[in-house]
């Protein structure tokens, strides 16, 4: 692999999140399309290209920085899921599935991110 983020667990996990968002987002309403979907999609994706953008950067504290732009779309996804549940376009065991995710994905971010000196 030629790039440091591909060697990245929280990379990896947070690209396949943004499939499984995507996948799950299929099924949402077309009159949702410009506000939830795009928001949770465009949320899932920031994750995976936060954490590769900040990790070819010129420092550690730049990488940092951009991981903490990836825990911010995590914590942006989960709250869209908060508003799916509602809404009523998942349930309750959809909404579990991505949360654990988020959870692992947010903590394994966060782990990355005190690592660096």
């Amino acid at each position: 692999m030629a790039f440091k983020f591909e060697n990245l667990n929280v990379w990896k996990q947070a690209v396949e999140l943004s499939g499984e968002i995507n996948d799950l987002t299929e099924q949402f309403p077309r009159k949702e399309l410009l506000v939830l979907t795009s928001q949770i999609q465009r949320a899932a994706d920031s994750i995976a290209l936060n954490i590769a953008e900040g990790s070819t950067g010129q420092s550690n504290a730049e990488f940092k920085r951009f991981l903490g732009f990836a825990l911010r779309s995590a914590i942006e996804v989960v709250s869209c899921l908060y508003l799916a549940r509602r809404r009523k376009l998942i349930n309750q065991e959809e909404f579990q599935h991505f949360y654990e995710s988020l959870t692992v994905l947010v903590k394994g971010n966060q782990a990355l991110r005190n690592s660096i000196k």
